[in-house]
């Protein structure tokens, strides 16, 4: 299943210039600390100042508490002042999957100026913005944006959706992983809710989404529900209809669930068939519920789903099949927001991901993180793979 955004602006209109057209560098190293990693990739880019404006910086999570430093150095370094980025557990560049290891992943891009904006973390809702990214706001109208959520703050999902609609922007992105502190960088080392950049309608960038789970039966009907908990679906109890579409083998054995089986709810009125999982939280065989990860409301719909390696490969390349059909000859670069659970985890091995994305788009210069949600369209996922490639 695939999502997909594009936004391409007129090269008549939109006042392109030689830096909106430059090629994004990307540099990537690991290292036993901050300083040597910093010092690698500020090498592999050599001096930025008058060539970049914009850089994304991903660092390994064991370095969030030397983000600052980091940044730093890499502004003395490559001249290059303006930084957004994140920390995750796993952090990819080019063909290079680091996790579990101490390592930076960077890339410095070119945007016409005046056409992107920083923000720093906005906690509660989107008035927190300042009065200049307001002001730009209005008079631009951003079409597009990327930004970082906190996982820790459990309005995360909402403040994304109010702030693509505040915007009427495409925000996609991810919530930052971590095993210490989540901290974000947009200008400064900022965190708590959700930072980002946003971009004038004129910069040009097309995105894609992939699934990494597949239905195991047919979508229903909820027919009763309390908050998070699924009471009845199509009329029945969530219980039985859950064990039907699981299957005999794991109804007889529901611990087998556990990680395996995740509820999906359909995005409606969505003509490709996308889907939003979330997990199943706990089970209560006695009054047969179910709990999940979100909120629903009667009359929603909701699709048990697997989590399927191999589907999700062929989803994948699907989805960049399509995403290569729309790029231009002057694809600059790209971010890969992958979830947490895909990678080795769900592939068997690092770097298949970034293979497969080698395979159908080539050299195109790309960075990724490893997320604790992807967000695409203003909406969270889940064992996703979201992908947005400039122009």
């Amino acid at each position: 299943m695939t999502e997909d955004h594009k936004h391409t602006a007129d090269p008549v209109s939109s006042g392109k210039t030689a830096a909106a057209s430059r090629p994004f560098r990307i540099a990537h190293a690991a290292a036993d600390d901050w300083a040597h990693a910093a010092q690698a990739c500020a090498d592999q880019l050599g001096p930025l100042e008058g060539e970049c404006n914009l850089g994304f910086l991903y660092a390994s999570d064991q370095f969030a508490g030397d983000l600052a430093k980091i940044v730093n150095y890499l502004k003395q370094h490559t001249g290059l002042t303006t930084w957004i980025g994140t920390v995750g557990t796993g952090i990819s560049a080019g063909d290079c999957e680091y996790t579990d290891r101490t390592a930076l992943a960077v890339m410095a891009a070119s945007f016409a100026d005046g056409s992107f904006r920083v923000f720093p973390a906005i906690s509660r809702d989107p008035t927190q913005l300042s009065a200049a990214n307001r002001a730009w706001i209005t008079s631009v109208s951003p079409g597009f944006g990327i930004v970082h959520g906190d996982p820790g703050n459990p309005e995360t999902p909402r403040l994304v959706s109010e702030l693509a609609r505040h915007t009427a922007g495409f925000l996609v992105g991810g919530l930052t992983s971590s095993r210490g502190a989540c901290h974000q960088l947009a200008g400064r080392v900022t965190g708590g809710g959700v930072s980002g950049v946003l971009f004038a309608p004129s910069v040009a960038v097309q995105t894609g989404l992939s699934q990494g789970c597949t239905p195991v039966g047919p979508s229903h009907l909820i027919s009763d529900c309390v908050e998070n908990v699924l009471i009845g679906l199509d009329g029945r109890r969530a219980l039985d209809v859950f064990k039907e579409d699981v299957g005999e083998l794991l109804a007889r054995d529901l611990s087998r669930v556990a990680g395996y089986i995740h509820a999906a709810l359909p995005l409606p009125g969505c003509d490709t068939g996308d889907y939003m999982v979330r997990n199943l939280m706990a089970i209560d065989p006695v009054h047969g519920w179910l709990a999940i990860g979100e909120r629903v409301a009667p009359g929603d719909r909701v699709v048990f789903v697997r989590r399927d390696p191999l589907a999700a490969r062929d989803d994948l390349r699907a989805m960049l099949g399509n995403l290569r059909g729309r790029l231009g000859e002057s694809s600059r670069g790209g971010i890969y927001f992958s979830c947490v659970a895909r990678g080795a985890n769900m592939f068997g091995a690092p770097g298949v991901e970034l293979a497969i994305l080698r395979e159908v788009l080539g050299d195109l210069p790309v960075i990724g993180v490893s997320c604790a949600g992807e967000i695409s369209n203003g909406r969270l996922y889940g064992y996703t793979g979201v992908l947005a490639v400039f122009g």
